[in-house]
């Protein structure tokens, strides 16, 4: 991100009020892309209440939903650079920095729950070495937000098999994603998640790729009639904060906003599964058909994308083969 465009976000901040006086001790500024009412904001309320209600209110949280402030792809910068102390961005932001985090990507590689919770869990083979190496950024990792596997989107009938992707254009928010969609033979085109819903409406693509929980809070059946349950990638956002930030407040600070993310990071795991769940139904509830491949068409999808491993081992270098390895492990 320029920097230019960083300042003027952050004045943007200020003139919010964002800067003015508070009783509080400390005060930490939340980006979020997505809305409040999103399982990723109900998340951050959550951390919110248990922060301020743990320090008694000498840490004060402002939530800003709805990219007020930053759009997605803008977090990582506005958090390292120290515009704003805290941030919710989609891992893969980082993949222009550590290639590596599109592990979580890979096509059909975390197909399981267990395989998930295996991966994300704090220490573990693959996540550790991606929270060290997002420390080079100026950002450390507060918590990791379950958002659930990925699906595609389209109208008209379900994409049953990559023969329905050729000529099509694909809303993506990734490259490995982008990879996905032109090893299957369709036409990547990288959209922000808050500016997904116009570009459907305005059929700057064909075919849209999200999580099921984005359909429900960003009300995706109005422009969209169809989800194909492929599940093909495992989606998975994080809240940093700026390491100097983090560095200069109190330890008492520190334990309680640390505490109040392994509550945060829990209860959003153990809730994806009946996320999920709610998701589909309010969509099935608002037209929507949903349609789940049998194993037949889910190894022809697997097949056409077979290429994107060997794109993502040549681009993300030892570090990637590392974590691509313990994955496969797990």
């Amino acid at each position: 991100m320029k920097f230019a465009s960083i300042i003027s976000a952050a004045a943007l901040a200020v003139s919010l009020g964002v800067g003015s006086a508070s009783a509080a001790d400390v005060t930490m500024r939340i980006s979020l892309q997505l809305p409040l009412k999103s399982h990723l904001g109900q998340n951050l309320a959550l951390f919110e209440k248990e922060v301020e209600d743990k320090s008694n209110g000498a840490i004060d949280v402002e939530i800003y939903d709805s990219a007020q402030l930053y759009k997605d792809k803008e977090v990582p910068a506005a958090v390292g650079s120290g515009a704003i102390e805290a941030g919710v961005a989609s891992l893969t932001r980082y993949v222009g920095d550590i290639p590596a985090v599109d592990v979580f990507y890979m096509p059909f590689l975390f197909n399981t729950e267990e395989k998930v919770r295996a991966a994300v869990s704090p220490g573990s083979p693959v996540r550790s070495p991606i929270d060290e190496a997002i420390k080079d950024t100026g950002a450390t990792v507060l918590w990791w937000q379950a958002y659930g596997g990925a699906v595609l989107l389209s109208n008209g009938g379900p994409l049953k098999s990559p023969e329905d992707m050729k000529g099509k254009k694909a809303r993506v928010f990734g490259k490995t994603l982008g990879d996905f969609v032109t090893a299957t033979g369709g036409a990547p085109t990288l959209i922000s998640g808050s500016e997904q819903y116009l570009a459907y409406q305005r059929g700057t693509v064909d075919i849209g790729m999200t999580g099921v929980s984005g359909v429900k809070s960003r009300k995706l059946w109005e422009v969209m009639d169809t989800i194909t349950v492929t599940n093909h990638a495992d989606i998975e956002f994080i809240v940093v904060v700026n390491t100097d930030w983090w560095n200069g407040l109190a330890e008492e600070h520190q334990k309680v906003i640390s505490e109040a993310a392994v509550v945060a990071e829990n209860n959003v795991r153990d809730r994806m599964t009946e996320i999920e769940q709610e998701a589909y139904a309010a969509a099935k509830e608002n037209g929507m058909t949903v349609y789940e491949p049998s194993e037949e068409e889910i190894a022809a999808w697997k097949e056409a994308a077979a290429p994107v491993y060997d794109g993502y081992k040549e681009s993300a270098g030892e570090l990637g083969t590392k974590i691509l390895d313990a994955a496969n492990s797990m």
